[in-house]
């Protein structure tokens, strides 16, 4: 089984930063692309930004120049760094990897999402 757990939400004033991180854990052989996507309320689910594991990188165009996706290959983290921060940045953001599972019957493709969690842009 593989897990990913997100952190690092919370209120920040419009202006402000939040770092979000990922961790990625269990039986996984290997990582292709982790991602950042986010939900706001009353809408559907849309990318933030994406990562391969070769450190190629995509941006929503309503973040590019603002926030920045990271990655530890070692570790099997991703990080967004969230600056210039506007209430329309407002949503659940969830952590997405895909790669290779290693498991009991060999390897199999993988993809899991984290549960998410909330930022919130406000006065």
């Amino acid at each position: 089984q593989v897990q990913v757990v997100e952190s690092g939400g919370g209120l920040v004033q419009p202006g402000g930063s939040l770092r979000l991180s990922c961790a990625a854990s269990g039986r996984i052989a290997s990582i292709n692309a982790m991602g950042w996507y986010r939900q706001a309320p009353g809408k559907q689910r849309e990318l933030v930004a994406t990562v391969t594991s070769g450190s190629s990188t995509n941006y929503a165009d309503s973040v590019k120049g603002r926030f920045t996706i990271s990655r530890d290959n070692a570790e099997n983290t991703v990080h967004l760094q969230m600056n210039s921060l506007k209430p329309e940045d407002t949503a659940v953001y969830y952590c997405k990897i895909t790669g290779i599972a290693n498991t009991d019957v060999g390897y199999r493709y993988l993809e899991v999402w984290g549960q998410g969690t909330l930022v919130t842009v406000s006065s």
